[in-house]
């Protein structure tokens, strides 16, 4: 059975000296949130900064990923505080809906301010 990797590492918070003066693409690179930088995790966060909840077929849509696929990246977020999950029924049928906390929303700002510090890092190496 394989192990799950714990959230608490992935999360860790980053000071603010990391993104206003980093010193190479490669360390500013190293501070990124990993839990979000994966592809999927990063669309469902992004498209719930821009909406304030959508169901996991909305998201399923939108990410293009398999039920499987979304609800293992979503059960990550959720576990580490970022999005949260409400389940009810329409009738028989069980609804699932995600929205961002604002642990989550946080996260995102600080994953753009870390991805925004490279590209700036790697556009001033070029010149």
């Amino acid at each position: 059975m394989a192990r799950r990797s714990g959230s608490a590492r992935a999360t860790k918070p980053v000071s603010a000296d990391a993104v206003e003066r980093p010193a190479t693409a490669d360390a500013t690179a190293a501070e990124l949130d990993r839990l979000i930088h994966e592809r999927v995790r990063l669309g469902i966060v992004s498209a719930l900064a821009v909406n304030e909840s959508l169901s996991f077929n909305d998201l399923k849509a939108l990410m293009g990923t398999t039920d499987g696929n979304l609800s293992v990246h979503a059960r990550k977020l959720e576990d580490a505080g970022y999005v949260s999950c409400k389940k009810t029924f329409e009738g028989r049928v069980p609804k699932t809906h995600y929205a961002l906390t604002s642990v989550g929303r946080r996260a995102l700002e600080r994953y753009l301010e870390h991805m925004e510090a490279i590209i700036k890092v790697t556009r001033e190496g070029r010149q």
